[in-house]
């Protein structure tokens, strides 16, 4: 450390922020003081922290204290979220998701597990809840919506990072009120009900050394989220930890990034690991039982208390049984028939592995952490300075009889449906070092992660993908074929190569129906010059396109009758709309198209860059826009047409253009030569606060699809500092 590093070090440490002493006990306040000693954070002139603390639990205290720094409001949020807590600050509409997370995530088993955890990992916990806790203590301005305190054992109950986990996407809540509300209703096992969502997940590209300019292995990071949901943060330690990238709110470790010899990037997986049962349950002798084979199991009753906000503000309460077979909770009933969901419950082998993969080394390290099996809904891109790539399936995959039909209720009195303990890594769909020379996945299948050298589908059970293919998986073939000279700026070129590969396929398929009209027929006139604008097209987005505003308000007015319909038919939108609708109905959407075009901006040839916008006007959780306020214009697209640039958009009742939510979230692209370099942007900015700098500082950047360089070393940061403080400095 330099002289005046040094003074100022000594600064900080005299300025700590005193800790009021009825806001906690002596021991505790020495403690957080202890760890702040030793504890570093230097904010970039993007508003980024780099986190130093001599112990990894210093690290972790560091690294939570500068997340609530930069938005507490998003951290509880999510804690209430995943400790069933939501209806406490929402009121009772909220109670139905609460009591869905509570079906599994139980206070008081948490706290048995958090005592069960090895001493390491609870050393962790105990740091993050005092980060969270001293900042609450140094912070008395902040007023938390519920949670006041934060004690180490709720870290087990938010263990993966991935934007909705197995519980909220495999339970329906309509199906649980129903149930407890002694209602029938349709049942589908494994949809959510609720409206179709912009597709969300991932793209993750690796590529081996052999493929690259400088012979480095590069990857591509490009989580698809909605905006805002992970900070971008470093995290490095004396005891070996040096981890830069996204963490989600509220979660101590790197969920996707890399350190200084291996990278990951997770995509949400098609793998159908989370199955409903369908119970037959038996009264007898005053108890409740299910058959299984030629037995009777007791169905296992206990009573639930959820707490929530009355409009007045004071508390209420509402008590639910809950019934457990040996399958899972009960979540539903259908045809006389009791629904169990089984899942994946593993929170200390769950946060073990989200931690230690931070740590590793090289692939072979990072497999020994999969070991554990407690990533349920990840594929994972790997690469590492040795110029290792693969890519690698969720390790929580569990074993059953292919011969019946998981994505449906099975039946839960067979034992032959049962589960028969977990897959081994071994047996998992993976593509390691492939010599294609490269891998990756857009949320499609493992089949094609590859190309001719992905696995292949007939060599593993059916169960292993349910999502099939998609537009994103051929825009990614397409820009990686056949190229050998890779390099660090190549890969974020082709990251945002802007080729829609969904209306490459579709727009001749309109044109075909036009030259199919009859001369006389008026739509031949009406059309006639959006046809030629769209013959002319190169099927590329751009500011300046109006083709490609053509092209996706049309393809978005099929989807707003179509799109459910597709969903349930299992076919991509563009597929459905090009095997399922007739050329009338795809004429019809173009007239429509073009009136909405005209009735909106005044005229149906407008950019799509004056279309599709970029807005950040507070940090409210459920966003909104205004025409009138300033916004940035964005040229990439929905995922849904083959954009691997995402930007998922759409009017709002108050708006004409189109505004984003989701999508492209955190973007980093790392090459691991002897030294790491890496590029990376941020929707928005870092911090939450509309009054700070870093509110908005990258939005410019992240609407051109510009990464800015990211430091890494300290030696980076030369130049870059805003600041450098201790915790509660």
């Amino acid at each position: 450390m330099t002289r005046p590093a040094l003074l100022l070090a000594a600064l900080f440490a005299s300025s700590l922020a005193p800790v009021q002493a009825s806001a906690a006990p002596a021991s505790e306040t020495a403690r957080w003081s202890a760890h702040a000693r030793d504890v570093t954070i230097t904010r970039d002139d993007w508003g980024i922290a780099h986190v130093h603390g001599t112990t990894d639990a210093d690290a972790v205290f560091g690294a939570i204290y500068a997340q609530a720094e930069d938005d507490f409001a998003r951290i509880e949020m999510n804690y209430l979220t995943a400790l069933g807590r939501v209806a406490e600050a929402e009121g009772e509409s909220a109670i139905w998701q609460d009591l869905r997370q509570r079906l599994f995530v139980d206070p008081s088993r948490l706290k048995a597990q958090y005592s069960e955890s090895p001493a390491w990992l609870r050393a962790l916990m105990d740091a993050w809840a005092d980060g969270l806790n001293y900042y609450l203590a140094t912070h008395p301005e902040v007023r938390p919506r519920v949670v006041t305190r934060f004690e180490p054992w709720m870290a087990l109950s938010f263990t993966e990072g991935s934007i909705g986990g197995d519980i909220e996407r495999s339970i329906p809540l309509s199906q649980l009120q129903a149930f407890y509300e002694k209602r029938e209703i349709a049942l589908t096992a494994l949809e959510a009900g609720a409206a179709p969502r912009e597709p969300s997940g991932s793209n993750g590209i690796a590529i081996a050394p052999g493929h690259t300019k400088n012979g480095h292995a590069l990857l591509l990071i490009n989580p698809h989220t909605s905006f805002y949901f992970r900070s971008e943060l470093q995290m490095t330690s004396e005891e070996g930890l040096n981890a830069y990238g996204a963490s989600t709110w509220g979660q101590f470790f790197i969920y996707q990034g890399f350190n200084t010899r291996t990278g990951w990037m997770h995509t949400s997986s098609g793998v159908d690991n989370i199955d409903s049962f369908a119970e037959t349950v038996v009264e007898k002798d005053g108890a409740r039982f299910t058959r299984y084979g030629d037995e009777l199991r007791p169905v296992r009753e206990e009573s639930l208390t959820l707490a929530y906000r009355r409009e007045d503000g004071t508390k209420g309460t509402r008590t639910f049984p809950v019934y457990r077979t040996h399958h899972g909770p009960v979540v539903a009933e259908y045809g006389g028939k009791w629904i169990a969901q089984a899942l994946m419950w593993k929170p200390i082998p769950a946060l073990e592995q989200s931690w230690l993969r931070t740590k590793t080394e090289d692939l072979a390290s990072y497999l020994d952490v999969a070991e554990r099996r407690a990533n349920s809904s990840n594929d994972t891109i790997f690469a590492d300075s040795k110029g290792e790539i693969a890519y690698l399936h969720p390790q929580f995959v569990p074993v059953r009889d292919d011969t019946f039909d998981y994505t449906e209720v099975v039946d839960g009195a067979d034992p032959a449906t049962d589960w028969q303990g977990l897959h081994t890594l071994e047996s998992l769909p993976s593509a390691i070092d492939p010599g294609v020379g490269w891998v990756h996945n857009t949320n499609d299948w493992p089949w094609d992660a590859a190309g001719p050298d992905s696995p292949r589908p007939e060599d593993f059970p059916k169960y292993m993908d349910q999502f099939g293919p998609n537009y994103r998986g051929v825009h990614a073939d397409a820009v990686l074929e056949g190229r050998t000279d890779f390099t660090l700026e190549a890969l974020v070129g082709a990251a945002f190569d802007s080729h829609l590969p969904a209306f490459a396929m579709l727009i001749p398929q309109l044109l075909a129906d036009y030259d199919a009209l009859p001369e006389e027929e008026p739509r031949r006139a009406a059309l006639a010059e959006p046809i030629t604008l769209l013959r002319r097209w190169d099927h590329r987005w751009g500011y300046a396109s109006q083709a490609t505003s053509l092209a996706v308000v049309w393809g978005d007015t099929l989807g707003a009758s179509y799109r459910a319909k597709a969903k349930a038919a299992h076919l991509q939108l563009p597929d459905y709309i090009a095997r399922d609708l007739d050329a009338d109905t795809r004429l019809a959407a173009l007239e429509d198209t073009v009136v909405r075009l005209t009735r909106d901006f005044g005229t149906w040839r407008v950019a799509w860059g004056d279309i599709n916008r970029f807005q950040r006007l507070d940090n409210t959780l459920t966003p909104h826009f205004d025409d009138d306020a300033p916004s940035l214009p964005v040229p990439f697209t929905s995922a849904v047409w083959g954009s691997l640039a995402s930007f998922g958009a759409k009017p709002y009742p108050n708006t004409t253009k189109y505004y984003g939510t989701s999508g492209n979230s955190f973007v980093a692209v790392v090459e691991f030569g002897p030294k790491v370099r890496a590029l990376a942007v941020t929707a928005g900015g870092e911090n939450g606060d509309p009054a700070s700098p870093h509110f908005a500082d990258q939005a410019e950047l992240y609407a051109q699809g510009a990464l800015r360089p990211v430091y890494f070393y300290p030696e980076d940061l030369t130049g870059h500092v805003e600041k450098r403080y201790h915790p509660g400095g």
